[in-house]
């Protein structure tokens, strides 16, 4: 068994014992969610959630510095309180000029507690750079053509073809797919479950037997949309790396 199978089948072992799953459907920087999360830990320590629920008026008071929103926005979203959960909902509909993202991560933050609180089971709270849907992910693919040129007009539409193919036996969904010189760029929402690069190396296999055009090496991440240019470095790089390595 590969390591994939193992890491996926472990993920189908824990999700079978947790009753609820909470992913961050938002496409947030991963840094903001570090620094929202790391906050949010030190500003737990001591809370007075009493005080805190009557000062959230103060989200809407445009003299009211950002740098204190956005504690008051965490702090909230600690009280494990519906009333705290209300004011970040309705801080949300009109927030301030780069607070909405943080706003959103208190919100998400308050509903799993809110959660675990009422119902009494275990919640689990997973996000990521690109975010996700239901219990899907986001992923972020990249495909490079084997000859470095353009894809062609039939081997565009057959890699269309067999992506929702096999995409749509994993309950598996395309969002959007970019042809951009030797590269075709795949933006997707795959479930928890599903084993994502053995169904990603399955599928070029299958796409190769009509011609051995793409690289069987591709790009995938979670974190974030790459640039062209990024995607041609991190090749060079990985190609520089394996030289070396000879």
């Amino acid at each position: 068994m590969s390591n994939d199978e193992n890491i996926y089948r472990s993920i189908q072992d824990f999700l079978g014992r947790i009753s609820d799953v909470n992913i961050l459907e938002e496409q947030i920087d991963i840094d903001l969610q570090l620094e929202y999360f790391e906050y949010s830990r030190t500003v737990k320590k001591d809370i007075p959630f009493k005080s805190i629920l009557s000062e959230k008026k103060r989200l809407f008071d445009d003299n009211y510095p950002a740098e204190d929103k956005k504690a008051l926005l965490v702090k909230l979203a600690s009280t494990q309180e519906v009333e705290g959960y209300r004011a970040i909902e309705k801080y949300l509909k009109n927030p301030d000029s780069g607070l909405r993202d943080w706003a959103v991560l208190a919100s998400q933050e308050c509903r799993m507690l809110l959660q675990s609180k009422l119902l009494g089971d275990n919640q689990v709270f997973i996000s990521t750079g690109l975010g996700g849907r239901g219990l899907k992910l986001r992923y972020f693919l990249v495909l490079v053509n084997n000859i470095e040129d353009s894809f062609t007009g039939l081997q565009r539409k057959v890699i269309r073809s067999e992506f929702d193919f096999v995409f749509s036996k994993h309950e598996a969904e395309i969002e959007d797919i970019v042809f951009s010189g030797r590269y075709c760029k795949i933006l997707a929402v795959i479930p928890l479950e599903v084993p994502v690069r053995e169904m990603l190396r399955n599928t070029i296999n299958e796409i190769n037997q009509l011609g051995d055009f793409i690289d069987p090496n591709f790009i995938i991440t979670n974190v974030r949309k790459l640039t062209d240019k990024e995607i041609t470095e991190f090749i060079e790089k990985d190609k520089k790396n394996k030289t070396d390595d000879e």
